[in-house]
């Protein structure tokens, strides 16, 4: 059995309907909420101004029955889990 690794890459559709491509960086479970960091996704074009892009984080939620990631609620919340994600980023590159 062959196992690939690489990034993971997903493509979303926002609320108008423009479909971006995020590689997926880190999972993590925080009370009781999936929370998922993405980057954007760059072509050798866009990494000129990289520097203006940030991680995203979004969280898994259920809408009617479906599965859909959306925006934290809060800025407080969106804090909270950068914080966890960084905590969690910088353990992993120390070991």
């Amino acid at each position: 059995m062959e196992e690939s690794f690489g990034p993971d890459f997903v493509t979303i559709t926002d609320e108008d309907g423009n479909d971006i491509e995020l590689e997926l960086i880190d999972m993590l479970e925080h009370n009781g909420q999936t929370y998922i960091a993405f980057f954007p996704a760059l072509d050798e074009e866009d990494e000129a101004d990289s520097e203006e892009l940030g991680l995203i984080i979004l969280k898994r939620i259920m809408e009617d029955g479906e599965e859909i990631l959306s925006t934290p609620d809060s800025d407080e919340e969106l804090n909270e889990v950068y914080e966890l994600f960084m905590e969690q980023l910088f353990e992993d590159e120390d070991e």
